[in-house]
């Protein structure tokens, strides 16, 4: 075994090794919720985006907050409103006492950012959060800023009360490397957590990495092969979801109206490096792809008037790609 090769190795056990100290300190203050904070952090370790939905109380801000300290990273939130402007999020220029421009930075500019309720802003601003998480840079006034490393955007959305929301397009939740939906704990976690938030709270969480860690080890998730046949199946599942193709289903032809994009078949494929990589896998399998493929596949297929009135929902659609 050459030396680079033994290099990665070790890499990928440490990988494993954080992942779980990680998950450790998050739970003690996130209590149930693993695959939330799971597909969060593989997002993460992707150098991906994620969309939260969930309906409010769910503790999706305590969550990235939570994370945040534990990853030692800068943590910003910004609540999305009908009268917010690009500038209120990117930052703007503005004279200083010796009447010269300077550029003052906006809460875009920092590791974690949590957009909350982005749905909720008109799309003048969903457009400007939308070119940071694509470009990693801001501009303003024709100059461009760099934005810190990493840089992750988690957004929110409320699945109740659509009224008088702004929707994001098909073409800009693609920018989102995973759509994870929140559900309500049990009854049992739910006892949990009032007996844990209804008393004074003394936890403190350590630090498990820095920012120099998040991207060496994000580059470890690139480098990270690939068999084949495991390559050939998540396309084939993305391609799988484009009606009246040749490997279309009936169901597929029958139920959609669009289907996945090529985004999908490259977040599928880094998404199962990482699912791999933090279980001290070497290399992903079919069952990785099959892990993380609800998150990446569910924003982006539409279904069609049919599947709407006979309530064939999205996940059902992607349960059949298996």
């Amino acid at each position: 075994m050459s030396e680079q090769i033994q290099s990665d190795v070790q890499a990928v056990d440490a990988l494993a090794r954080k992942y779980h100290e990680i998950k450790s300190e998050v739970g003690k203050v996130i209590i149930g919720q693993d695959e939330v904070v799971q597909a969060v952090i593989i997002s993460l370790f992707s150098n991906g985006h994620s969309l939260l939905v969930g309906v409010p109380g769910l503790a999706k801000t305590l969550l990235v907050h939570t994370i945040a300290d534990a990853l030692d990273l800068e943590f910003k939130r910004i609540q999305f409103t009908p009268d917010l402007m690009p500038s209120d999020i990117t930052g703007s220029e503005i004279l200083d006492e010796s009447r010269h421009f300077r550029f003052n930075k906006g809460p875009l500019f920092a590791n974690i950012v949590l957009a909350d309720e982005i749905n909720r802003t008109p799309p003048k601003t969903q457009a400007a959060l939308l070119e940071a998480m694509q470009e990693r840079v801001v501009t303003v006034s024709g100059q461009r800023h760099l934005l810190p490393k990493p840089f992750f955007v988690l957004a929110t959305q409320n699945p109740i009360e659509q009224e008088g929301t702004y929707p994001l397009p098909e073409a800009q939740l693609d920018r989102f490397m995973f759509n994870i939906p929140l559900d309500y704990p049990s009854y049992e976690e739910e006892i949990q957590v009032v007996k844990e938030t209804t008393v004074i709270q003394n936890y403190s969480l350590k630090s498990i990495m820095d920012a120099e860690e998040i991207l060496f080890f994000q580059n470890l998730i690139r480098k990270i092969p690939v068999p084949d046949n495991v390559l050939e199946y998540a396309v084939k599942m993305a391609t799988r979801t484009r009606p009246q193709t040749k490997m279309a289903s009936d169901k597929v032809n029958n139920y959609l109206a669009w289907g996945a994009g090529p985004r999908a078949s490259q977040y599928l494929v880094l998404g199962a490096k990482c699912h791999a990589a933090i279980r001290g896998k070497y290399a992903p399998d079919m069952d990785d792809v099959r892990a993380i493929a609800k998150y990446v596949l569910r924003h982006r297929i539409v279904r069609n008037y049919k599947a709407e009135a006979e309530g064939v929902t999205e996940e059902m659609l992607i349960q059949d790609l298996f």
